[in-house]
C-alpha cells in the first residue's frame, strides 16, 4: 500500500511539473510535409483576387499566387497576401498566451477576432509574438486574420531584404505559426554562457514575479541523468534579469568534432510548487579571437572549413523541414566540413539544432545584402535574432549585415543579449580584428599569408558559379591558407543551386540566369564533382597522394589536421584489389587483400608516417584503396593509386590476311577482317567497317587546338605488318603512325611537338555525338575534372550513360561530358558497334565529347574552359576552370595554362573493334 501511494504521489508530482511547462498548440502545420490549410486571398499576380485556400507554412509563389521575384527586383512583385484561420481556444485560466510567428515575409499584421495582436512586424527572417491573452476567447472558436505585405514598408526593410538582396524574394508565413501559453509568473528567456573551464551563468528574463520566488537549475546529460546538484538563487525583483552561476569539474566539452551536450532545467518555484519550468539544450566552450593570432574554440586553434548555405527547397522556397536541415547539415559533414554561414538570413531554429547535435562552427547572419536595415527597426531585428539564437554553441560569430549592409550603430546590440559576447564581423570587410575578404585571388592569398595581420577567414570564396569555383583552385588556395599565421578558414559559395521549380513554367528550374546556380549541390542536393574534391581536400586526416614508385615501401605520409581529435580515435583500413577487363560487363572491382595499418598516436598538427604492411606480392594487384574513418566511425576519404601501369590488351580473334584497296583519294586496309579507310588527301582515319556495321570514328587524329596541314602521308608493308603513316606540319608538328598486325589491335603511335602555352595538348578524333550512348572506362573516375580539380575522384572501372547535362541547369550528374583523368582504357558505347581505346601512357586524360554552354553562356566566360574542336581526345594536359568573378589565370599555380617548350611529346594507343 505504501508503494501505491509513493507512486501516486510522484505521479502528481510529475503532471503538475509537466502542467507548469510551456504549451504549444500548432495553429499552423509544422513543416513543408505537415501543412494546414488556410483560407488565402492573394491581391495580385496568379491566382489573385479570389478566396481560396493555402497551405500554411509556404511561400506562395510556390504555391502558385503572385509574382516570382529574385533580388534586385525594383519592385517587381508587390502582392498581398490575406490569410484567415478559424482556432479552438481552450480555457486556460491563470495562462498568458502568445501568438509566435517563426518568419513571414515581409510586413506582418495580425488580428484577433477582429482586434489588432500588436504593431505590424517588419523583417522577414525573424521570430516574433504578441501576447494575445484578452483577445481570444476561452472555450470558443476564435478568427485570426493576417495580412502579408510583400513589400514592407520601411524602405530600409526593401532595401535589405529584397531591391538589393542577391537570392530569390518570396511572399508568406513560411515558417510555423502556434500558440504559446504559459504561467502567469514564467520564464520569459534565457541567455546561458557555458565555458570550457566548466563555469556555468544563466541569465533567467521573467515575467511578473511577486518576490517570494527562487529559481532554481539543474544540469542535465540529455538522457535525463543529473550533473551535480542542483542551484538555486532567491529572486530580486529590482534586477532585470535573474541569474544563476554554478561550477561543473572538467565537463565534456562541444566542439564541432565532439559535439557534446547538456540541458538545463529552470524552474520558478513559489509556495505552491513549480510555477514554470522549461528546459534548454547548451554546449560547455569557450570561444576567442585571438589578435594577430587566430579562432580560438576550448583553447585550441581551429581552421573553419564551410560554405554558405541558403534556407532554400525547390518545390516549397524557404518552407523546409527537419529532414532537410539533417540532410544539408550530413552533406556539409560528409564533405569534411566543419562550418557554416547563414547568408544571409537566420535561419530556422531546428537547423541551429542539428548544427548543435552533429558539429557545425556556425556565423549567424542579420540580413542585409549590400544595403542596411536602418537603426530603428534594425535594434528590434537584432535582438529578435540574438534572443532566439544565444544559446547555441555552433553559433560561433554574429553578422552584422554583409558586404556594406552593415548599420555600424547596431555593432554594440548584439552583446546587449549575448553573455557570451561573440564578436561581431562584417563580412568581406577588415573589422574587429578579422579579415574576412571576399572572393579572394590567388596573389592576395600569398600576400596575406605573408604579411596578413588580422584572423583571415574570406567569407565567401571560389564562386562556385555552374562547375566553376567550389572545388577549382581550392588545392592551391588552401595550402596558402594552411601557411597563414592567422588563417582561420573560409566559406565556399555557395551550398547549394537556388533554383525554384516555376508552377507558373510547367514545372522549369528557373535559377534566374546566373544568379543562383552557384552550389557544390543541386537544388535537390545532387552531388557535382567539387563535392569529392573538397571532401579530400579538406579531409582531417590529410594525404596529398603521389604515384606509387618503383621504391615504395607501404609507408604513407600523413599529417593530422583536427583540432581536438588524435589518430589513435580515428580508424583506417588499405585494401588490394583487381579490376574486371573491358570485355567484362562488370565494373565492380574484386578485392585480393585488406589489412588494418600501423598508425602513429599524431596529435592534431602533427605529421608522421602510415605504415601499411603489405604483402609481399603486393604489386600483382590493380590498385591499392586507403579508407580513413573519424570517430563517428564515419568514412573521411578514400585515397586509390593504381599499381600497375597502362598495358596493351590481350587480343583473342583468329588472324586474317591484311588486305589493302585504293580508289581515287581512299585507302582502305583491311585486317582481321575489319576494314579501315583513310583519305590519303588529309591522312585522317574515315571509317571503320566492320561485319555488323560501320564505326563513325573520322577525322583524326589531330593534334589537339593546332592547325596543321599534310606534309607527307605514307603506307607500305614492313616486317609483315602494314604501316599507314603522316606528317604534319603548322604551329605543330604531329607524326602519326598506324600499324596493323593480324591477330592483333590496331596500334597507334603518335610523337607532336608543340611551344608556348597553350590550353589542352594531345590528340583527337571526330565521333558522331548523337550516336553515342555510353562509355565505360578504368581510370579516374566517375566525375570529370579540370586541370585545378583533379582531386577527389577514384581510381576504377566506371560506367557512365550518356547525358547532355549542365551543371547548375541540368541535374544528372556525373556528367558524362568532359575531361577524364589517368584513362587506361575506355570503351565507347554507341548505336553502331562499341569500340576500345587502349593506352599505355600514364596519366592520358580522355577527353568525351564537348560540355553544352549555358544558357546565359555568353555572361560568364570565366567557366567556360577551352575544349579541342573533336569530340574524342587522348589528352597529355587538359585547361583548368574559373570562378564567377575570376578567370582561371588568377586562381593560382594549378590553374595556368600548360607551358610547352618544343620537347617531343610520344603516345601510343590501340583500337580495339573486334569485340
Amino acid at each position: 500500500m505504501k508503494k501505491i501511494f509513493l507512486q501516486l504521489l510522484l505521479l502528481v508530482i510529475s503532471i503538475h511539473a509537466f502542467a507548469q511547462e510551456t504549451m504549444i498548440k500548432y495553429l499552423s502545420g509544422t513543416d513543408k510535409d505537415h501543412a494546414v490549410q488556410w483560407d488565402f486571398y492573394c491581391t495580385g499576380g496568379r491566382k489573385s483576387g479570389v478566396w481560396t485556400k493555402i497551405a500554411v507554412p509556404s511561400n506562395w509563389e510556390l504555391q502558385g499566387f503572385g509574382v516570382y521575384n529574385y533580388g534586385h527586383d525594383k519592385v517587381k512583385g508587390n502582392e498581398q497576401g490575406l490569410y484567415k484561420h478559424q482556432f479552438f481556444a481552450d480555457a486556460w485560466p491563470g495562462k498568458r498566451v502568445y501568438i509566435v510567428f517563426e518568419g513571414s515575409m515581409t510586413d506582418t499584421k495580425v488580428l484577433i477576432n477582429g482586434k489588432p495582436a500588436g504593431p505590424v512586424h517588419q523583417g522577414s527572417f525573424y521570430r516574433f509574438k504578441y501576447d494575445i491573452t484578452d483577445l481570444i476567447k476561452p472555450n470558443a472558436q476564435n478568427l485570426l486574420e493576417v495580412t502579408v505585405d510583400k513589400t514592407s514598408g520601411n524602405s530600409s526593410v526593401n532595401d535589405a531584404e529584397r531591391r538589393n538582396s542577391d537570392f530569390w524574394v518570396f511572399g508568406g508565413i513560411y515558417r510555423p505559426v502556434y500558440l504559446e501559453i504559459v504561467p502567469e509568473t514564467a520564464i520569459d528567456r534565457l541567455a546561458i554562457n557555458a565555458k570550457a573551464d566548466g563555469s556555468f551563468a544563466a541569465d533567467i528574463y521573467t515575467r511578473n514575479l511577486k518576490g517570494d520566488e527562487t529559481i532554481e537549475a539543474q544540469v542535465q546529460k540529455l538522457n535525463g541523468e543529473n550533473v551535480g546538484k542542483p542551484v538555486a538563487i532567491k529572486v530580486d525583483n529590482s534586477r532585470e534579469h535573474q541569474q544563476i552561476k554554478a561550477d561543473f569539474k572538467k565537463p565534456l566539452l562541444w566542439s564541432a568534432e565532439f559535439p557534446n551536450l547538456y540541458q538545463v532545467l529552470i524552474s520558478i518555484k513559489n509556495k505552491q510548487g513549480i510555477a514554470h519550468l522549461v528546459k534548454q539544450k547548451f554546449g560547455f566552450r569557450t570561444v576567442e579571437l585571438r589578435t594577430n593570432d587566430g579562432l580560438y574554440v576550448n583553447g585550441a586553434k581551429i581552421i573553419m572549413k564551410g560554405c554558405n548555405r541558403h534556407s532554400f527547397w525547390p518545390e516549397t522556397g524557404r518552407t523546409l523541414s527537419h529532414a532537410i536541415h539533417l540532410m544539408d547539415v550530413k552533406l556539409m559533414k560528409d564533405m569534411n566540413m566543419n562550418a557554416v554561414r547563414m547568408s544571409h538570413y537566420p535561419p530556422d531554429a531546428d537547423f541551429l539544432d542539428v548544427c548543435d547535435s552533429l558539429g557545425v562552427y556556425v556565423l549567424d547572419e542579420l540580413t542585409g545584402w549590400q544595403a542596411k536595415y536602418d537603426t530603428v527597426v534594425g535594434r528590434k531585428l537584432v535582438k529578435e535574432l540574438v534572443v532566439r539564437d544565444v544559446n547555441h554553441p555552433s553559433i560561433l560569430f554574429w553578422d552584422n549585415g554583409n558586404e556594406g549592409g552593415f548599420n555600424r550603430g547596431l555593432d554594440n546590440d548584439y552583446a546587449l543579449y549575448d553573455p557570451q559576447k561573440r564578436a561581431v564581423l562584417h563580412p568581406w570587410e577588415k573589422f574587429n580584428g578579422t579579415d574576412t575578404k571576399h572572393y579572394p585571388d590567388y596573389n592576395y592569398m600569398v600576400k596575406a599569408a605573408a604579411t596578413g595581420q588580422e584572423v583571415f577567414f574570406p567569407t565567401e570564396f571560389m564562386h562556385g558559379l555552374y562547375d566553376g569555383g567550389a572545388g577549382a583552385a581550392l588545392d592551391d588556395f588552401w595550402a596558402q591558407m594552411m601557411k597563414h599565421p592567422h588563417g582561420g578558414g573560409g566559406f565556399i559559395w555557395a551550398l547549394l543551386d537556388e533554383a525554384v521549380i516555376r508552377t507558373d513554367k510547367n514545372g522549369a528550374y528557373d535559377s534566374d540566369g546566373n544568379h543562383a546556380p552557384d552550389g557544390i549541390v543541386g537544388p535537390h542536393r545532387e552531388k557535382e564533382g567539387s563535392f569529392y574534391a573538397i571532401k579530400e581536400i579538406w579531409s582531417p586526416v590529410y594525404i596529398d597522394p603521389q604515384p606509387l614508385k618503383n621504391d615504395f615501401n607501404g609507408e604513407i605520409p600523413v599529417e593530422n589536421r583536427y583540432s581536438f581529435t588524435n589518430f589513435s580515435q580515428c580508424a583506417f583500413k588499405w585494401k588490394l584489389v583487381d579490376f574486371p577487363s573491358a570485355q567484362n560487363k562488370n565494373t565492380a572491382s574484386v578485392v585480393k587483400a585488406i589489412g588494418i595499418p600501423q598508425v602513429s598516436n599524431l596529435k592534431p598538427g602533427e605529421k608522421g608516417i602510415l605504415k601499411l604492411n603489405l604483402p609481399a606480392s603486393w604489386r600483382k594487384n590493380g590498385a591499392l584503396y586507403l579508407t580513413a574513418y573519424g570517430p563517428d566511425k564515419k568514412e573521411i576519404f578514400t585515397w586509390s593509386w593504381a599499381i600497375k601501369a597502362p598495358s596493351a590488351p590481350v587480343y583473342t580473334v583468329a588472324p586474317k590476311a591484311i588486305k589493302t584497296n585504293e580508289e581515287g583519294n581512299s585507302l582502305t586496309v583491311a585486317c582481321d577482317g575489319i576494314g579501315y579507310y583513310f583519305d590519303k588527301a588529309t591522312g585522317y582515319i574515315q571509317k571503320v567497317v566492320k561485319p555488323t556495321g560501320t564505326v563513325s570514328l573520322s577525322g583524326g587524329p589531330v593534334l589537339a587546338g593546332v592547325t596543321t596541314t599534310l606534309h607527307k602521308f605514307t603506307y607500305a608493308t614492313i616486317n609483315k605488318e602494314f604501316v599507314v603513316a603522316a606528317d604534319y606540319q603548322g604551329a605543330g608538328s604531329l607524326h602519326v603512325k598506324w600499324t596493323f598486325n593480324p591477330g592483333h589491335p590496331v596500334k597507334l603511335d603518335y610523337q607532336y611537338t608543340q611551344q608556348g602555352d597553350v590550353d589542352f595538348t594531345g590528340i583527337n578524333f571526330n565521333y558522331p555525338e548523337e550516336k553515342i550512348t555510353g562509355m565505360k572506362w578504368l581510370g579516374r573516375g566517375p566525375y570529370r575534372v579540370w586541370k585545378n580539380r583533379l582531386k577527389g575522384q577514384q581510381f576504377g572501372v566506371w560506367h557512365k550513360a550518356y547525358n547532355n547535362s549542365i551543371t547548375g541547369e541540368t541535374w544528372g550528374y556525373p556528367e558524362f561530358k568532359g575531361y577524364h583523368a589517368e584513362v587506361n582504357w575506355v570503351t565507347i558505347e554507341n548505336k553502331e558497334a562499341p569500340f576500345t581505346v587502349y593506352t599505355t601512357d600514364k596519366n592520358t586524360y580522355l577527353q568525351m565529347l564537348r560540355p553544352a554552354r549555358e544558357k546565359d553562356a555568353l555572361s560568364n566566360n570565366n567557366v567556360e574552359p577551352a575544349f579541342p574542336e573533336g569530340s574524342i581526345g587522348f589528352l597529355n594536359a587538359i585547361s583548368p576552370i574559373g570562378t564567377k568573378f575570376q578567370s582561371a589565370d588568377v586562381m593560382g599555380p594549378q590553374s595556368q595554362k600548360n607551358h610547352l617548350t618544343g620537347e617531343p611529346v610520344k603516345g601510343t594507343l590501340w583500337f580495339d573493334f573486334a569485340h
